[in-house]
């Protein structure tokens, strides 16, 4: 089972899902709520059904996180980590900006990573230690610095007028010391984006694995770093990520740390 097995699985997981949501994209379908904000689309569900399916048939005894649904642990050593729709309210609102992201660790160690924009049909791809991709071009990451010459993007948690961790100041902090933020309501993209070289540097509170895996191996591959908030190592299921080109990294984590985290 190599590398490139395991994602060409991921990608024509990707790309199914993406043509789906492609022909769905603006049109009547039902909406729901898991929260007061956090949407969920028939097509969130759809689109996992169809990515666990083609997984699962590949690899039966792997297990899967995903986003809409539980399922079993599997082996204990293979994980595929997926987010059906990154971007869910874009898609619900009819804005152009999601993606389905899905990443495969092993003994929990990021191996793959696909990101797919059916909409700009961009397909960002990493193995580990084969490097970055997208639709086939090697990515790195941006040269741009200091942090007042950087382009930021970062997002807000679904609780953030009721929980006091609602990343308002930082937004405001980075908002002064930047270029200019960009909020476009999919970390996953963000990520991949900051990957291409689009942006150069991202934070964020409260995001959940499946938002994050796929992006942290594809900015990683491409040259950035990605860590805790302190700059300490970080893991999918860290609480607070921060990443970027490298040449930005210690002026985030000082802005982070001058302002307190609550």
């Amino acid at each position: 089972m190599t590398n490139d097995y395991l994602l060409d699985a991921a990608i024509d997981a990707a790309l199914a899902a993406g043509r789906l949501q492609h022909s769905r994209f603006a049109t009547d379908f039902s909406v729901g709520h898991k929260g007061a904000k956090d949407l969920v689309t028939e097509l969130d569900t759809a689109s996992e059904a169809v990515i666990v399916g083609m997984l699962l048939d590949r690899f039966p005894g792997h297990g899967i996180l995903a986003e809409e649904s539980g399922y079993p642990d599997g082996d204990g050593r293979h994980r595929w980590i997926i987010d059906p729709i990154d971007g869910t309210t874009n898609f619900a609102h009819g804005f152009p900006w999601f993606c389905s992201s899905i990443a495969f660790e092993c003994d929990g160690q990021l191996q793959i990573g696909v990101i797919y924009n059916p909409i700009n049909d961009e397909l960002f791809c990493a193995t580990a230690g084969g490097g970055a991709f997208l639709n086939g071009r090697r990515l790195k990451v941006s040269q741009r610095g200091p942090l007042s010459a950087s382009l930021l993007g970062t997002g807000f948690p679904y609780d953030c007028a009721t929980d006091p961790e609602n990343n308002f100041d930082s937004f405001i902090r980075f908002q002064r010391a930047a270029r200019g933020i960009r909020r476009a309501g999919a970390a996953a993209l963000d990520l991949a984006y900051l990957a291409a070289g689009r942006l150069d540097g991202f934070w964020e509170v409260k995001l959940k694995p499946w938002d994050v895996a796929a992006g942290t191996l594809l900015i990683r591959e491409a040259g950035g770093l990605v860590t805790a908030f302190d700059g300490s190592p970080y893991q999918v299921c860290n609480h607070r990520i921060l990443a970027s080109n490298g040449r930005i990294h210690q002026e985030m984590i000082d802005l982070l740390a001058a302002g307190g985290t609550p």
